[in-house]
């Protein structure tokens, strides 16, 4: 009953815990085990149908490039998502933006935004391209970052192939 009075109230600040909403919905995500794995498996899935069906839809003239860049887009973003499902929201959040891992990050997010920018609003196709491989690398590198010791193995593949 205190609680509601706070709230109604206005003395409720959201938080009386000092826990954030993201936190709470953490906490508020009780699935089971199985079931976090099957959520992952179909986002992930997901994720890979529609960037393939995108880069499948790439070769059609007209709207071929614009209908590439939204499903890759949805893609990419899918497939990052499905991981929230094995690990939760918050702490996914917050391992997207480690150290390790924030260039990374920020480099696919702005990938994204300039995919589709340069889908709809530039009306670039190669510029949409450019960032579709940019988004791909990025996303690579930071896949990578999960793994231990694999950054470092790509980067002597790399320079052993140059």
């Amino acid at each position: 009953m205190d609680k509601l009075k706070q709230v109604l109230g206005g003395q409720d600040g959201g938080t009386t815990d000092g826990t954030g909403i993201l936190e709470r919905a953490n906490q508020a995500s009780t699935l089971a085990w199985g079931t976090r794995v099957k959520g992952f498996v179909v986002c992930f899935i997901l994720g890979v149908v529609c960037s393939v069906l995108g880069t499948c839809l790439l070769w059609i003239p007209g709207a071929g490039l614009p209908a590439f860049a939204v499903l890759y887009t949805v893609g990419n973003i899918c497939s990052l998502a499905s991981t929230m499902f094995l690990v939760g929201p918050l702490k996914q959040l917050k391992s997207m933006w480690a150290k390790e891992r924030a260039l990374a990050t920020a480099v696919m997010l702005v990938c994204l935004v300039l995919t589709l920018c340069a889908a709809f609003w530039w009306k670039n196709n190669g510029l949409a391209l450019l960032f579709c491989i940019l988004q791909f690398l990025a996303f690579t590198w930071y896949g990578l970052s999960y793994i231990p010791f694999a950054r470092d193995a790509a980067l002597r593949l790399c320079s052993m192939c140059l």
